[in-house]
């Protein structure tokens, strides 16, 4: 009997582990994926640019990326794009953000609905964490 607890006790902490483990590279390898198909389907396209004069043609989204100037990096939960896509992966859902990424290409998503979903999902830090790294992305700072 005890050795059958110790056995049943062993393998809840094996599958516990390995549930985890699946779980962290799982959502990094996602995280991955997203973050190379969308960099590399705006290097392609050539939308990096209309990406960033779209922005500085509207005032909102221009001051909403240029708040990211003057914070702080240390006090962000996170600095780089694939912590940010593991972020975004782990709190929105891939498949949310590739229907958001239709949506707004399919122009039946405003950037008001965006931005409501995202603060809805992620905390303040989270959201000013993006917006800086959107801005070094688009200012290549």
């Amino acid at each position: 009997m005890k050795k059958f607890l110790i056995f049943i006790v062993v393998l809840v902490v094996f599958v516990g582990v390995a549930g985890y483990a699946i779980y962290y590279y799982g959502t990094n390898l996602a995280s991955h994926k997203l973050m190379n198909a969308v960099s590399t389907e705006l290097e392609k396209s050539g939308q990096t640019e209309e990406v960033k004069q779209f922005i500085e043609n509207d005032p909102e989204l221009k001051k909403f990326v240029e708040e990211a100037k003057s914070v702080d990096e240390s006090s962000l939960p996170f600095t780089t794009k694939e912590e940010a896509t593991r972020v975004l992966v782990k709190k929105v859902g891939v498949t949310k953000l590739l229907n958001i990424k239709a949506q707004a290409q399919d122009g039946t998503l405003s950037k008001e609905e965006v931005l409501a979903d995202l603060q809805g999902k992620l905390s303040e830090e989270e959201l000013l964490a993006l917006k800086v790294i959107a801005y070094k992305e688009l200012y290549h700072k």
